[in-house]
């Protein structure tokens, strides 16, 4: 049915009647918090009665330059302006090739395959670390070994290899080939290690799972693992990369690299867009035909990411990133010293989370209580309070979300200092 041009132009519904509206026609796999977005502006969001949040999600990792970023939207107005929305990998365009220049230019890889989320970049990563196995080492390899609490997707592959089983119930029987490690524990690996162990594939902060970070000694013992037996490490770095942690890839924390890497999330800086990155001699798995897109490398999209890699590489961005993040989890430390819910504080630069006791609903509620007072972050894991702020963030910022969360945390738990 044709939407009638009087109910384009009607006046917009109020929040009450859109979330009504949104919840008896939204798919029921979502169940969204009853809030209606409706702009926003640096590092804040407004609801539609013209409330004021400070937004320490950012889209769950995503907008990395906050809101209105005047050179993100100047590139993507001077970009729609053309009309050449879309072309389809058949051609090239500027955006796109310049893209992929500086992705390499910024990287350990040689080439790059655009898509459009993070789930098709690593079904990208799981098909070519097979086919090189298969078409290039010449081995029977096929088999990859990721981590428990893992997630690298929602995607039937990208399902398969995440290693939490609430997001596998009544979606099996799964993608065969897929071994679930300990996280942090080399031995564990080891173990796991056959005959058909193509790849060992994890992501150095572990982002839904609560922000666990990995250690040094596991994240270099896994590279001398995959060196030692002929296998590709693949890193996901969806949510953890892009500056996120102080550097432009996690994996530079750890001074190791992979062969495989995967990118989304905060590289389009809210415009949808995924990569999958390796050298010459990986790709060398991938012939014309092997593996494509339709809308993966748009212009618009692409123009986006290019604008956001430009920022978060120019002089000083990432050290500020890293400078914040500590003040960040000083002032998060601070929190758990006053509450014994609060186990600890964990994760790299502006990716946080504070663990708590007392299962789901105290990490739920705190966040509940957060956006009543005006700040919003989320639960992950289950157990623990997600901060993951667009970058742009100040120390002003911080300090007003510290407050916000220290009177969070009093109101669910009794302890500490209510404000």
């Amino acid at each position: 049915m044709a939407i009638a041009r009087n109910e384009m132009t009607a006046k917009p519904k109020q929040a009450p009647e859109l979330i009504k509206s949104g919840r008896a026609t939204m798919s029921p796999s979502y169940n969204p918090r009853p809030l209606v977005l409706e702009r926003g502006q640096g590092v804040r969001v407004y609801d539609i009665d013209g409330r004021s949040y400070l937004d320490f999600l950012a889209g769950i990792a995503v907008n990395l330059l906050g809101y209105g970023h005047p050179s993100l939207t100047e590139a993507l107005r001077s970009r729609i302006e053309t009309g050449l929305l879309h072309t389809s990998n058949g051609f090239f365009t500027a955006p796109q090739v310049q893209l992929q220049c500086a992705l390499v230019e910024n990287s350990f890889a040689d080439r790059v395959f655009l898509a459009n989320s993070g789930a098709e970049a690593n079904e990208a990563a799981i098909k070519l670390a097979r086919r090189y196995q298969r078409t290039v080492a010449n081995t029977p390899r096929f088999e990859i070994i990721t981590f428990e609490n893992s997630f690298h997707g929602r995607t039937i592959g990208a399902l398969s290899a995440t290693g939490q089983p609430k997001y596998h119930e009544g979606f099996e029987p799964l993608v065969p080939g897929f071994l679930y490690a300990r996280f942090n524990d080399l031995a564990h690996v080891e173990s796991l290690i056959g005959e058909h162990t193509a790849a060992i594939m994890l992501e150095p902060v572990q982002g839904e799972a609560g922000v666990f970070a990995a250690d040094q000694a596991f994240m270099s013992g896994l590279r001398d693992l995959c060196d030692k037996h002929g296998i590709l490490l693949i890193l996901d770095e969806i949510q953890c990369g892009m500056g996120r942690t102080g550097r432009l890839f996690a994996h530079e924390q750890y001074g190791v690299e992979p062969d495989i890497m995967t990118l989304a999330k905060g590289l389009g800086g809210g415009v949808p867009i995924g990569a999958m990155l390796a050298r010459d001699s990986v790709f060398a798995g991938f012939v014309p035909g092997s593996h494509a897109t339709t809308f993966g490398g748009n212009p618009v999209a692409a123009t986006a990411a290019l604008t956001v890699l430009g920022e978060v590489t120019a002089p000083g961005f990432c050290e500020r990133v890293k400078a914040l993040g500590d003040m960040l989890r000083s002032g998060c430390e601070e929190i758990a010293a006053a509450h014994e819910v609060v186990t600890e504080v964990r994760g790299l630069g502006l990716m946080l989370g504070i663990a708590v006791d007392g299962g789901p609903s105290v990490a739920g509620a705190v966040a509940d209580e957060c956006r009543a007072r005006g700040l919003l972050v989320n639960a992950a894991g289950g157990r623990a309070v997600r901060l993951v702020p667009p970058l742009v963030i100040t120390e002003a910022d911080i300090e007003e979300a510290l407050s916000i969360l220290g009177a969070a945390f009093a109101a669910v738990t009794g302890g500490g200092q209510d404000s």
